[in-house]
């Protein structure tokens, strides 16, 4: 999934099989078993990295403070967005084909967006009037922003900065 993950978002649709296989260490027949398409691997790998993008929530917050855990999962967000850029042209037909899917994958990261956001209102970190869906619609806005930027990454982590700067209780 790993392998997979880094070559969608290195290469996006221009990733090949052969290539995922090669990274990953295996055979392209062992890949072929287990994602006998591309559209299966695709789901596989945006399932995946949901997953590890809403299970990173608990683990920011026991090793940093809220608002740090707050700033290290949206760099990861926007990472799992590029991801997700990567495999647009297949994804959209899956998503597509199962609302229930996107809803919940939308569902999952807003509750792990809530968690952070609530832990760091608790400790009095955050702004007591944040709005999660707010907070949320902000970020979909990052990852427009920075759709084919030359420097996103260097730029979306500026952009957080100043989200995480403008929500912080004065």
């Amino acid at each position: 999934m790993q392998a997979a993950a880094q070559a969608f978002t290195r290469q996006g649709a221009q990733a090949t099989l052969k290539t995922i296989a090669e990274e990953a260490g295996v055979g392209i027949g062992t890949l072929y078993r287990h994602f006998p398409t591309r559209q299966e691997l695709v789901e596989a790998v945006y399932r995946s990295e949901t997953q590890r993008l809403c299970d990173a929530t608990t683990e920011l917050l026991q090793q940093l403070p809220p608002v740090d855990a707050l700033h290290a999962w949206t760099s990861r967000f926007l990472e799992y967005m590029a991801t997700k850029d990567g495999m647009a042209d297949v994804l959209h037909g899956i998503l597509t084909a199962d609302e229930g899917l996107r809803m919940d994958t939308r569902a999952r990261v807003h509750q792990a967006l809530e968690q952070l956001i609530d832990a760091g209102k608790d400790s009095g970190e955050l702004r007591e009037d944040l709005n999660i869906d707010e907070v949320f619609l902000a970020m979909g806005g990052f990852v427009l922003i920075l759709d084919k930027q030359p420097n996103a990454q260097e730029l979306g982590e500026r952009l957080v900065g100043l989200l995480l700067r403008g929500l912080a209780r004065r």
